[in-house]
């Protein structure tokens, strides 16, 4: 069988070598990240071509997800590059400071004394250091370190609880939203929302800069957590951002909200992306911990699309061995996937005759035990609504359209082939996906498959037949002139 779950890895500067992209693609890899964080424009077109290339030269689909930067909530940089902060040492948060040393820092974010009080706990560098605010003074927040230890430049910056004010999207977030669509890339990613409203102005932003992608909402804010049901409406996906969101509302809370948020979304026929440190070691190690295997395989057995690699491949030492290793330990944990057919289809309500459709289809397929499912879809549609149910069934989404294909790189079990749908005869059109199936050695002679497909051909939206093919008992339909 085919994994089922996908793979994003970030690009970085341990991946950006042409042959190691392509080793990694080879690997495994679905999904490319590019963090729009570091780098210039130019710098994200060219590894955009990169990522295309090497996906060329293996064969298959790779899809682009762009992830924005957000609110830069952090401190400025120290005269020395570092500092060393002391257990009942008081410090400062200065947003006019320039450069920082042992008693004070600057901030990137200048409207921070706005948002904190007396009392306020702010955790630096993703939790490790903790400060206590007793009081703000004009732009300088007066604390007293309470988990001390190392701070370098520009750490990012949380208050325990939430509250921060600062918005989902910056002004460089909208300059690189064009960059996204000068790319043409087939994710948008978008740090820090706090409502749906945050999701709404990115999809906004990007349609008026031609970007024609899927949208996924970051989950790593206390507020984000509150109003889940409502991001998710306005987003295709969502992303389990288990670092910030885990330094917001106590790590201890992640793995619960992470099954929850999981569920939520599959309920929905949304996307999920589970991300943060999901293979660490592997950064300096060539094999990963034990934890981290489970880890893993925890989130897939949860039923995510997707399990996401950072600094693994951006900046570790074996960017391709991880890509191994994570599709290994996917590979096994799907086996033991739950599979609840019955019950998840009975508790679903449909109310469009596609939708229908592609329930019917993943229904009969996993009674029947057939090979294989084979979608003739415009949008993706009709496969993303398979794949929100866990069959075990390898879907295969035909479509003539690109983007479509690559988009469908993150749909679990959703496998995306890129087919001609110009001849306007249905049966014509079943035959020809049924040869596809058979030249990508999916199914043989004698094999059950289920087909789909929409009338009038072409139409989004319009899937409405189901058909059962014992594959290779069939002639070729009679083909008129047209």
């Amino acid at each position: 069988m085919p994994r089922h779950t996908k793979i994003v890895a970030t690009l970085g500067p341990a991946s950006s070598d042409p042959q190691v992209l392509e080793r990694m693609v080879h690997a495994g890899v679905d999904v490319v990240r590019m963090n729009f964080s570091h780098g210039k424009a130019e710098d994200h077109v060219a590894r955009a071509e990169a990522i295309r290339e090497a996906a060329s030269l293996a064969g298959r689909p790779v899809g682009i997800l762009a992830d924005l930067q957000g609110p830069k909530i952090r401190v400025g940089k120290f005269a020395e590059g570092q500092v060393e902060l002391q257990r009942d040492a008081g410090f400062i948060l200065d947003a006019r400071c320039e450069l920082g040393n042992a008693e004070r820092v600057g901030l990137d974010y200048k409207d921070l004394p706005k948002d904190v009080k007396a009392g306020d706990v702010l955790l630096l560098d993703d939790g490790r250091l903790k400060l206590t605010v007793t009081r703000v003074i004009g732009h300088e927040i007066h604390t007293v370190v309470k988990v001390g230890g190392t701070l370098s430049n520009n750490k990012g910056i949380n208050r325990q609880g939430g509250g921060l004010t600062a918005p989902a999207l910056t002004a460089k977030d909208m300059d690189d939203i064009k960059t996204a669509a000068k790319i043409g890339v087939d994710f948008v990613a978008v740090s820090f929302p706090k409502s749906a409203a945050d999701m709404y102005m990115a999809r906004q932003l990007m349609r008026a800069s031609g970007v024609d992608a899927l949208l996924i909402a970051k989950i790593e804010r206390t507020e984000a957590v509150a109003n889940l049901d409502e991001i998710l409406d306005a987003s295709d996906g969502i992303m389990v951002a288990r670092g910030d969101l885990a330094v917001e509302v106590g790590d201890a809370a992640v793995p619960a909200l992470q099954k929850k948020m999981i569920r939520a979304a599959r309920d929905r026929n949304k996307l999920t992306i589970t991300a943060t440190q999901m293979m660490e070691s592997m950064i300096t190690s060539p094999v990963p911990t034990r934890a981290e295997v489970s880890d893993v395989a925890n989130a897939v057995l949860d039923g995510t699309d997707a399990v996401m690699l950072s600094a693994e491949t951006a900046s570790g030492r074996f960017p391709v061995e991880v890509v191994e290793a994570m599709s290994r330990v996917c590979l096994e944990a799907e086996k033991s996937s739950d599979v609840a057919l019955d019950r998840d289809v009975l508790n679903r309500v449909f109310t469009r005759i596609d939708q229908s459709i592609a329930m019917a289809a993943i229904w009969t397929a996993w009674h029947l035990k057939v090979k294989a499912i084979a979608s003739l879809t415009q949008t993706g549609s009709t496969a993303l609504w398979m794949s929100r149910l866990n069959s075990g069934v390898p879907i295969y989404a035909l479509t003539p359209e690109a983007s479509a294909r690559n988009q469908m790189t993150l749909y679990r079990e959703v496998f995306p082939l890129l087919m001609s749908q110009t001849h306007q005869d249905r049966d014509v059109l079943l035959w020809e996906a049924e040869q596809i199936l058979i030249d990508q050695g999916v199914a043989e002679r004698g094999d059950l498959i289920v087909l789909t497909i929409g009338e009038p051909i072409g139409a989004s939206g319009g899937t409405n037949t189901l058909k059962i093919v014992r594959v290779g008992e069939h002639p070729p339909p009679h083909v008129t002139d047209q």
